[in-house]
């Protein structure tokens, strides 16, 4: 683990400095790192991923709890001073670049990184990371709904993303993050964090928060695909009733003419608004949704 004083003398070396624009607020805070690694409590044989591993502070404490260890790291100078400080580690992969492929997926190269080790060792996949603010969101959907599910995520974020992931039907901050999370396991945030705990100092409060993959909500659901986009579809016009927002349906979700019927099998009034769903109502629709798409095909 790197302290401030040692971040700033690896990142002076290459004479570089953070580039706040990509989110990154170093976290400094050695005892919150401790925290986060306790937090996830690993196996010997998970594969744990890390998005945004900077100088790696954070990577080589996550190495020496599992079986492997994926980083991602956008900044090529920032990958090389963490590939020279953790040359030590035999079981760590750093992969330079972008985390997304584009807004909605994660990058081919570290969904086949994370296949190849699952299928080697046989454990959990984790994200275990200082999430940069500007992917957060996007990087936790993908785990939850993309190729590789993430069992379990533990992270420090963002206080507004943290407060999304949360967040109940009718709470303002409630949509696409919090309902799949809450469809799919357990979130709870863990710590508040105050921006003294960064360098450099965001100007937003931050939190740790994790997510447990729950096996018993996952059975509930026929086909994530069609949760995914049952969700979007809906919460995309969160203002709107759910018989208007029905209409406005696109690609297969579009070939679906019997609404009325799967809001009433579904045991959900259609003149309510989206943002009042609970997840398992989402879960209804979309479960109706898949049987009708069968039907169709």
């Amino acid at each position: 683990m790197h302290t401030k004083q040692q971040i700033q003398q690896l990142l002076s070396t290459k004479n570089i400095s953070p580039n706040q624009r990509r989110g990154q607020n170093f976290l400094i805070d050695l005892n919150l790192m401790r925290l986060l690694i306790n937090l996830a409590n690993m196996h010997s044989n998970d594969i744990v991923l890390e998005v945004g591993c900077g100088t790696g502070s954070l990577t080589g404490s996550l190495a020496e709890r599992c079986a492997k260890v994926i980083s991602v790291e956008i900044e090529k100078t920032l990958a090389q001073i963490a590939q020279e400080q953790l040359a030590q580690y035999d079981n760590v992969q750093i992969i330079t670049g972008d985390v997304l492929e584009n807004k909605n997926t994660i990058d081919s190269s570290v969904i086949d990184a994370l296949r190849r080790a699952r299928n080697k060792h046989n454990g959990r996949v984790m994200l275990v990371s200082n999430l940069p603010y500007n992917v957060a969101s996007p990087v936790m959907l993908n785990l939850v709904t993309g190729p590789v599910q993430a069992d379990r995520m533990f992270v420090t974020i963002q206080k507004e993303v943290a407060e999304r992931m949360a967040a109940a039907p009718g709470n303002k901050d409630y949509g696409s993050l919090s309902i799949l999370l809450a469809a799919t396991g357990r979130v709870k945030i863990e710590r508040k964090l105050p921006p003294s705990v960064f360098w450099p100092e965001p100007k937003v409060d931050s939190a740790i928060v994790s997510f447990i993959r729950q096996p018993k909500k996952i059975k509930r659901i026929y086909d994530m695909k069609t949760l995914s986009e049952v969700v979007a579809l809906f919460i995309g016009h969160r203002r709107k009733m759910l018989r208007a927002c029905a209409k406005l349906a696109k690609g297969r979700l579009e070939k679906i003419n019997n609404w009325p019927q799967i809001f009433e099998e579904a045991c959900v009034e259609p003149h309510s608004r989206p943002e009042q769903l609970a997840p398992i109502q989402y879960i209804s629709i979309a479960n109706l949704c898949s049987e009708q798409l069968k039907i169709l095909s």
